[in-house]
């Protein structure tokens, strides 16, 4: 097999790390044509290259999860949510609430009902907090590690000319 048809893929970058490194000690120098890294580095990379007709341009701009809880918490502050008078729950709790919903593919208010039931007093205000954090994404060019995987998806599903790409470069696939 030519080290350029394999693809390997991980959830972590030590455990990308791990596995090139073991193929290069497999069969030396030529492992250095295999592609390899996590699921969220080869998202961001084909949605760089072929994200377009998504409406994805290739210079879109990547919120960590410190990100993603920082434009919460802007934006939950904008809403009037937090105050003083009334607990909110935390922007943490917050993103995690979302991020978990959107990696099940479940409605947010279904994550919240199963997983999160402390938070079912405030699933309305979440429900319109999420709704605006899409927005403000959209509105600027960016995307969360959540994003990256979903639009991926997307992708590949609509658009056969980017999967043929992908299977014919890549016919040998490992995930660890």
């Amino acid at each position: 097999v030519a080290p350029g048809a394999i693809l390997l893929l991980t959830f972590t970058r030590r455990a990308s790390q791990e596995m090139l490194r073991r193929a290069e000690q497999l069969v030396g120098d030529r492992s250095r044509a295999v592609a390899g890294g996590t699921f969220h580095s080869f998202a961001n990379n084909v949605l760089r290259k072929w994200g377009q007709p998504l409406g994805l341009k290739p210079n879109f701009t990547i919120l960590d999860r410190a990100d993603m809880e920082d434009v919460i918490n802007l934006l939950r502050s904008r809403m009037g949510f937090g105050s003083r008078e009334r607990r909110f729950p935390k922007k943490g709790t917050l993103a995690e609430s979302i991020s978990m919903a959107r990696n099940k593919r479940r409605a947010l208010d279904e994550e919240i009902q199963l997983d999160f039931p402390h938070l079912i007093e405030h699933s309305a205000e979440i429900l319109q907090l999420a709704q605006k954090y899409e927005i403000y994404k959209g509105e600027r060019g960016l995307l969360d590690y959540d994003d990256l995987l979903e639009k991926l998806i997307e992708l590949l599903q609509q658009h056969a000319d980017v999967r043929r790409r992908l299977s014919d470069t890549y016919p040998y696939i490992m995930i660890d």
